[in-house]
């Protein structure tokens, strides 16, 4: 399987922009004197030059081609493969950890998961952080490009709940409905994708260093935005000076992990002709909104222990600080606001822990970089019951509200059911695994949810004691690794590479 994986041509590609990318971290070490680490990640991409043009070499004029596996593979191997040779200049900049811990860093990034095992944002240097924002960012970029051009035509990744294949009597399991020519989907998404990842990124950058932050720090918070992935050299933007100006910023940019119809509309089957009519979005606010107002009026309603005096500003600075953290944790982001432990003092809860890992597992939009379960399959859930409690009441009642609404509340759902079960067996079983390794049952879950949706800060903030990644044992770190790699691809994309009938197609 891994001789497979390596010999996946987009792979090598793959290898080669990851060998551009550590020319950054590179040349900002030189610029900050840090000429160690700068040489560090200039041999590194030297080395890993040549040993990328080899591979291409040898896999130069082999047929290609256009399996579904084969780039399911290659996804498989983006996230197995290529953190162990993006380790290796991290490894070798740092010093004073190990190459395991390095490995599980850099899946922790490229997953856009953003847990880190150095919790002292101090011990590392500014290129490595930079590096760890760019490689976050890089994965991003590669789950926007791969969810539309790979997994939309294999209705994988959330697609399937519209696919209209359907999986009734006489029907194949396969989640394959149609084969494109997905290499060329590729080139044409990625040229289409890249300019407007990189420009959204510029955009946030200017305008947080316009709010007060650092060039430096705006340029990692703003990488992480956009992918998604929480990483902060300054352990998140409550340690930055953009403020709430700067917070109000990342929140707009969030959106784009609400819904894929905010950035592009290609390659997809669907009816909703604009944001306002999109179910992500609608689903996404409601969120928004319904959480920080039960949070903020708890403190009528139950809080009746606080004995802090709060006036009109400290209320309204935690009603921000809620709907900031909330937006940030459904988007799997894990940013906290600098108005948090306001809000936490106004409701009278000093660890939401459980509405924070709710609203991870619900998830950002489908085709986004956002993990958890996908709005739109929680959405096509919501539907479905409403549907089965209209007739209850009404047993003649037909449902219409038009073919794909019907399509969504039937053959949707059944697929974001059958996703949601593989969801709670993949929790389970993570959650034994850590236990094996003599982890209890609050750290447990924590870290699962953590890994499976892709909120790695929200070890930190869920839990009573934070859950410190850097204390796990060498078990549980491969373990944490690999439930980051099926978060981010997804148990049903595992299945269709294991399934058969895709390996003959």
């Amino acid at each position: 399987m891994l001789e497979r994986i390596a010999q996946q041509p987009l792979l090598v590609i793959l290898m080669g922009i990851s060998v551009l990318a550590m020319l950054v971290p590179a040349a900002h070490a030189v610029v900050v004197d840090d000429h160690y680490v700068g040489r560090v990640f200039f041999y590194g991409a030297v080395l890993f030059a040549f040993l990328t043009s080899f591979l291409a070499l040898a896999m130069a004029g082999r047929p290609r081609g256009n399996l579904p596996r084969r780039h399911l593979l290659a996804l498989l191997g983006l996230f197995v493969l290529l953190p162990l040779m993006l380790a290796v200049p991290f490894h070798q900049a740092v010093r004073n950890t190990t190459f395991l811990n390095a490995y599980v860093e850099m899946v922790s990034s490229l997953t856009t998961t953003g847990a880190t095992l150095f919790e002292d944002p101090g011990r590392l240097p500014d290129s490595v952080h930079l590096w760890r924002a760019l490689v976050g960012w890089l994965g991003g970029l590669f789950i926007w490009v791969s969810a539309v051009a790979i997994l939309a035509p294999m209705a994988l990744g959330g697609f399937e709940v519209r696919a209209r294949g359907g999986s009734g009597p006489g029907k194949g399991t396969s989640q394959i409905t149609h084969v494109a020519d997905l290499s060329a989907r590729i080139r044409t998404f990625g040229a289409q994708l890249f300019p407007v990842y990189t420009g959204l990124t510029l955009a946030l950058w200017i305008g947080l260093i316009l709010a007060g932050d650092d060039a430096f720090v705006a340029f990692c918070h703003a990488m992480s935005t956009m992918a998604t992935s929480g990483i902060s050299p300054v352990a998140g933007t409550a340690g930055g000076n953009a403020g709430y100006g700067g917070e109000v910023m990342i929140a707009v940019f969030l959106f784009f992990a609400v819904s894929r119809l905010t950035f592009t509309r290609d390659g997809v089957n669907t009816d909703v002709s604009s944001l306002r009519n999109d179910p992500e979005v609608r689903l996404a606010v409601t969120l928004v909104v319904m959480v920080p107002a039960f949070l903020f009026a708890r403190h009528w309603l139950g809080a009746y222990e606080i004995e802090e005096e709060m006036n009109l500003l400290s209320g309204l600075a935690s009603l921000w600080g809620s709907m900031f953290t909330v937006l940030s944790f459904l988007t799997t982001t894990g940013f906290e606001s600098q108005a948090w432990e306001a809000s936490q003092n106004w409701s009278g809860l000093q660890t939401p822990g459980l509405i924070l890992m709710g609203l991870a597992l619900v998830g950002g939009g489908v085709a986004t970089t956002a993990g958890g379960v996908k709005l739109l399959r929680v959405y096509a859930l919501y539907k479905h019951g409403l549907r089965e409690m209209e007739k209850l009441v009404h047993p003649s009642s037909i449902g219409g509200a038009g073919g794909d609404a019907r399509h969504l509340r039937g053959h949707g759902a059944h697929m974001a059911w059958v996703f949601f079960m593989l969801m709670t067996l993949s929790v389970a079983l993570v959650m034994v695994l850590f236990s094996l390794t003599g982890e209890g049952f609050e750290t447990s879950m924590v870290l699962t949810i953590s890994a499976l949706t892709t909120t790695g800060p929200l070890a930190g903030i869920a839990a009573v004691d934070p859950v410190s990644y850097g204390d796990l044992s060498d078990a549980a770190k491969l373990i944490l690794a690999g439930a980051m790699v099926l978060g981010r691809l997804e148990t049903l994309a595992i299945i269709a590479l294991l399934n058969p009938d895709t390996w003959r197609r």
